[in-house]
């Protein structure tokens, strides 16, 4: 038995090695007794009853995983486990545009304009509008960018365009304050609004030194809230992962954990002054950090009985299809768990052509919400979805006599499998190539990027010898060749992996087979638990969940959580890979985005070993591309240079788009390389602590270079930058040449 006095949100509650309890320090107390220990689920879990309100539902609060220091609420973060129900909030108005979960997702971007430009900045404002946004942001640095917001403001109005619009404030408390009097809504950072910049030292604080900290940001930040109430404007509490404050880093470390207490220092105030207008936002460029931040978010909220709304985005996400995949697997993923009432897809592009995308994503997760996407009800013990941790099958094994190696199949951080033609056999050397294989003398050999197995639907005749050459060559070194069972029995290849249904192994067709035959397995994941029981007795080399694109009513992700469940709970440790095919005529921005929510939201769980997609008229090269790119963007196979690179705004100093352009044609071929390309340090080096190197503007035409967070060269000439990063490049041995050209 222990009593104490916790905070409101119970994140202070920690252990050590489970077995004691340390608070923060917090302006907002409840009093709590009977903390007790009780067996759940085979871990312990802390159990809290709130002493002022007996009445009210007991708190529980558990590991994140077996063995984590994290605990986190019992409570779930979304509305269901099994269907897509979005999370009841309350209304937030943005001016004339509501916010919330009785209103449609809204979708917006900012503007990337010298925000003192007022007639530039009007005229891409108005670009946006037209593209159908909702929201538009524009940076608000300085006063002299607060007092050109007025003009901004006036110009609209008087051209008939009432968009809301937002400032993005960071380190200025008092530019907010002026520019609350004409904007509809204030974005605060509570990182740097009240705090200096944070100098990544590790600070040691007493009881009155965090509490005298506390009451500084109170200090600051109170005059700005009671301003919002005035002119009735709402407020973005916008958590950024690279900008938290030396106090909360200390405290929390860089971690999910921190962004959600940095953000409820800031809502606690806003709720101590009765004003409730304002909605929260957790973003990191990594979109697994993305994903458990709202998660733990919205489960310590549903602890107090908050409500408010979730702005959407992984910032920094890059441009193109790199762009578009990581925004669809952090968004996507939140979407499809009811999560997230406005969304913005931060692309290093000119920001009306984030518009179509960002529409598409929140169009997906509306359809997903409005239908109630799921799969039958079930229990869910083992998905940990606080913090990462991978489920990885268990690789194929070599055994006794076979004459091939199946070994290199699958691949152990992620593997890659792509649908190929009979007309694709025709041309062995191009078909090798569009594999990613490199050839030595006309002979294929696996690369870093090369595909991992290839799904042939129709087997060519016995007698078409170049092709069957061809396949073998494929089979000698390593790579896997599935084909369904029929084609197997009528046109035999000789080590083959022969795809069953789940009919065709309880009807025991698949014993035609000759003996030893390596199988693969395709499940919808939706199955009575009956059907499934045969999974018990198959040895497969690996199952491939595949659930029809077009299913109305069932959802991918939900099924697959099932399917991961009952293997979970039967000690069944077979490969997973997620087969998604895609219907005729797809939009690439579709296909995207679709694979990202779908497989993303997945393998950000940890939940899957590889990824399949098909879409008969795309570009193979596309869909090898994507395939990749979905892996790295969820953490997993590193098979290019990764680049966190911002959207660009008013405070940029240089042309992004172009550097970044510049950046990426010379250093592409680093993979296990991350470049930071940042337009301005407003978001501190934390913003780069996935990045190895960092290109940051300085000052207008200069440049620092940084090697992680630590900058170590300051206002190198523009026109000599990148020549300066590919040296540091390889001034710490990570630098290759590029392969030459075959």
């Amino acid at each position: 038995m222990a009593t104490g006095a916790v905070p409101a949100s119970f994140t202070g509650l920690k252990t050590r090695d489970h077995q004691g309890i340390g608070f923060t320090k917090t302006s907002d107390f409840v009093k709590v007794s009977d903390l007790q220990r009780v067996k759940f689920c085979r871990t312990k879990v802390s159990v809290i009853r709130n002493s002022s309100n007996p009445g009210s539902e007991t708190v529980e609060l558990e590991p994140a995983s077996d063995g984590s220091p994290l605990l986190v609420p019992r409570q779930k973060y979304c509305e269901s486990i099994h269907k897509t129900i979005r999370r009841k909030t309350r209304t937030v108005m943005v001016g004339n545009v509501a916010l919330g979960s009785e209103h449609p997702i809204r979708i917006q971007t900012m503007t990337t304009t010298d925000t003192k430009d007022v007639a530039e900045t009007v005229e891409q404002v108005m670009r946006i509008a037209d593209q159908g946004a909702d929201i538009v942001r524009i940076t608000v640095q300085g006063k002299k960018e607060a007092d050109a917001c007025f003009e901004i403001k006036n110009s609209l109005v008087q051209k008939n365009y009432n968009i809301p619009l937002v400032a993005d404030i960071h380190f200025a408390p008092p530019v907010a304050l002026r520019v609350s009097e004409c904007f509809d809504k204030i974005r605060v950072n509570p990182g740097n609004f009240a705090d200096r910049r944070a100098q990544f030292e590790q600070l040691e604080y007493t009881e009155d030194d965090y509490q005298k900290e506390l009451e500084h940001i109170e200090q600051v930040f109170t005059p700005l809230v009671e301003k919002c109430k005035k002119y009735g404007r709402a407020m973005r509490i916008g958590t950024n992962h690279g900008s938290l404050s030396d106090r909360i880093m200390s405290y929390y470390g860089d971690s999910p954990r921190g962004m959600v207490e940095s953000a409820f220092e800031y809502a606690r105030i806003c709720r101590k002054l009765d004003f409730h207008n304002f909605v929260f936002s957790m973003k990191a460029s990594n979109p697994v950090i993305m994903v458990q931040a709202y998660r733990l978010l919205v489960a310590e909220m549903n602890v107090l009985g908050w409500d408010y709304p979730l702005h959407l985005g992984v910032t920094e996400a890059g441009e193109g299809e790199d762009g578009r995949m990581k925004s669809a697997i952090g968004i996507g993923t939140l979407l499809m768990d009811g999560l997230g009432d406005t969304i913005r897809v931060s692309l290093t592009e000119p920001p009306e052509e984030e518009i179509d995308p960002c529409r598409r994503l929140a169009n997906l997760g509306m359809r997903a919400a409005e239908l109630q996407k799921g799969v039958a009800p079930f229990e869910e013990k083992n998905r940990r979805y606080f913090d990462f941790q991978r489920r990885s099958g268990q690789l194929p094994l070599q055994k006794e006599g076979e004459e091939v190696d199946y070994r290199g199949v699958l691949h152990r951080d992620g593997s890659v499998l792509m649908s190929v033609s009979l007309d694709q056999l025709k041309t062995p050397e191009l078909l090798y190539k569009s594999l990613a294989a490199k050839l030595i003398v006309g002979m294929p050999f696996k690369d870093l990027a090369t595909v991992d197995s290839i799904l042939l639907r129709e087997l060519p005749p016995p007698d078409d010898r170049d092709a069957r050459l061809a396949l073998k060559r494929l089979i000698d070194i390593s790579m896997g060749v599935i084909t369904p069972l029929s084609e197997q029995l009528t046109k035999p290849l000789p080590n083959a992996l022969v795809l069953l249904t789940l009919k065709e192994l309880s009807t025991g067709a698949y014993k035609l087979l000759p003996e030893g035959t390596r199988v693969v397995v395709s499940v919808r994941g939706d199955e009575p638990q009956e059907e499934l029981e045969i999974l018990k007795s198959t040895d497969a080399i690996m199952i491939l969940h595949d659930l029809p694109y077009a299913e109305e009513k069932t959802s991918r992700v939900h099924a697959a959580r099932r399917l991961f469940e009952y293997l979970s709970e039967n000690s069944l440790d077979f490969p997973v890979i997620h087969h998604i095919q895609f219907p005729k005529e797809i939009h690439r921005d579709d296909l995207v985005i679709g694979a990202g929510t779908n497989a993303g939201g997945l393998l950000v769980d940890g939940l899957g070993d590889g990824i399949l997609l098909e879409a008969s008229d795309q570009d193979f090269d596309f869909l090898r591309n994507t395939s990749f790119n979905l892996l790295q963007g969820c953490r997993m196979r590193n098979t290019k240079t990764e680049y966190v690179s911002c959207p660009s705004c008013g405070r940029t100093l240089f042309d992004l788009q172009e550097i970044s352009a510049e950046i990426r044609e010379r250093t592409s071929h680093l993979p296990g390389v991350s470049i930071a390309i940042m337009g301005c340090i407003v978001n501190g080096p934390g913003e780069m602590a996935d990045a190895d190197f960092g290109y940051v503007g300085g000052a207008p035409g200069k440049i620092d270079l940084y090697v992680g967070k630590t900058v170590v060269k300051r206002a190198i000439a523009m026109e000599h930058a990148t020549d300066a990063l590919i040296e540091l490049i390889k001034e710490h041995g990570r630098w290759v040449e590029p392969p030459a050209e075959e």
